[in-house]
């Protein structure tokens, strides 16, 4: 039986890789997004907003998926709002998607906030559970939009008698202009602005983070595991982890990265220094850059989410995620981080996104 999958988000980080991963293994991809991509050859772009149900009904009127993965959402000011839009979104969908009865599984990402909680809790330190995290951990006592999606697809699969998947990412390494989460780059232009301007590239996190283990997930490994949980009978019905594969410490990958650049590497040295403060007055010097480079986005808030990038550098304990569940069932696609930020930094020179 062929393959059809929708994609809810295809213009961001995971879903844009899932359709290249997707589509070079034979599978018909349609990619919803308010702005679907229109330039990925093979790709069904559906346009549509995922809050209003008529216009989902309207967009999704001759598209008839066997699988559905929903890799997006959309932030809010508070984990109430986040509850309430981003659980909506889940259910919006898949309500849509109910009459015609062709769905057979529903792939949800996620990530570590599972786990830690929402940003306000992990960024203050109330909520330091052990580590490194396995699936199996029992969900926190606190209000967090991740519980809700999953209770969602629950429901959707208990009516529709479709199989599912819970993805959790670490921090996703991986090119997307525009996105909400983006380290990668926000890291890569953060150090262009370094090298410009002659400022040292700075670490912004805590001790914690500097000196501790960590992982990453780059788009490329949780676009597979996607694919892999989606087809696999023995991964149905179950939530993963996924990250790399290896452990590293920021204090042993900052001056790699800081090499590559060609600028000077500083790391801890006692205060924390945000990355929205270092770079709250950088939006002329990157326009002033684009404009002289002939760079594609002239815009730095369309490229850096330092907000983002400080939470998750900004953390208080150590983070590390156990691979163990899917490499048991056969998953065991690994990536070298150091490999994954090297990739991203060369694909985003080659698309002139960084000079």
């Amino acid at each position: 039986m062929d393959r059809i999958a929708l994609i809810v988000g295809a213009s961001g980080i995971v879903g844009s890789n899932l359709a290249n991963e997707l589509l070079t293994t034979g599978w018909t991809v349609y990619g919803l997004a308010r702005r679907p991509p229109q330039n990925v050859p093979g790709l069904h772009p559906v346009a549509a907003d995922l809050l209003d149900p008529a216009s989902l009904e309207r967009a999704l009127t001759d598209v008839h998926p066997t699988h559905v993965f929903i890799t997006t959402w959309m932030r809010q000011d508070t984990e109430t709002e986040n509850i309430r839009v981003n659980s909506a979104l889940v259910r919006n969908i898949l309500a849509a998607l109910s009459p015609k009865h062709t769905v057979q599984h529903v792939a949800l990402v996620t990530g570590l906030k599972h786990y830690l909680g929402p940003f306000d809790a992990y960024a203050k330190g109330g909520t330091l559970p052990p580590t490194p995290f396995r699936e199996e951990l029992p969900r926190l006592e606190i209000d967090n939009f991740y519980y809700a999606q999953e209770d969602e697809v629950y429901a959707a699969a208990a009516r529709d008698g479709f199989t599912w998947s819970i993805h959790r990412p670490h921090t996703i390494i991986g090119k997307a202009v525009g996105n909400l989460m983006n380290m990668g780059t926000t890291l890569a232009v953060y150090a262009s602005i370094c090298k410009e301007t002659g400022r040292p590239f700075q670490w912004p996190g805590s001790e914690a983070q500097w000196n501790g283990l960590s992982d990453v997930t780059d788009a490329r490994v949780i676009a597979k595991q996607l694919a892999w949980a989606a087809t696999t009978p023995a991964a149905h019905n179950e939530a993963f982890n996924i990250v790399n594969g290896d452990y590293f410490r920021w204090s042993w990958l900052w001056p790699r990265l800081a090499a590559w650049f060609g600028v000077e590497a500083r790391g801890f040295d006692g205060t924390v220094h945000p990355l929205e403060q270092q770079m709250a007055h950088d939006e002329l010097v990157w326009q002033d850059l684009a404009a002289r480079y002939q760079l594609a986005v002239l815009e730095l808030s369309q490229l850096a989410s330092a907000w983002h990038t400080d939470l998750d550098l900004g953390r208080p304990l150590e983070v590390m995620t156990d691979m163990s569940k899917s490499r048991k069932l056969g998953f065991h696609v690994y990536q070298p981080t150091e490999e994954s930020f090297f990739d991203l930094f060369a694909q985003l020179r080659e698309d002139r996104i960084i000079p």
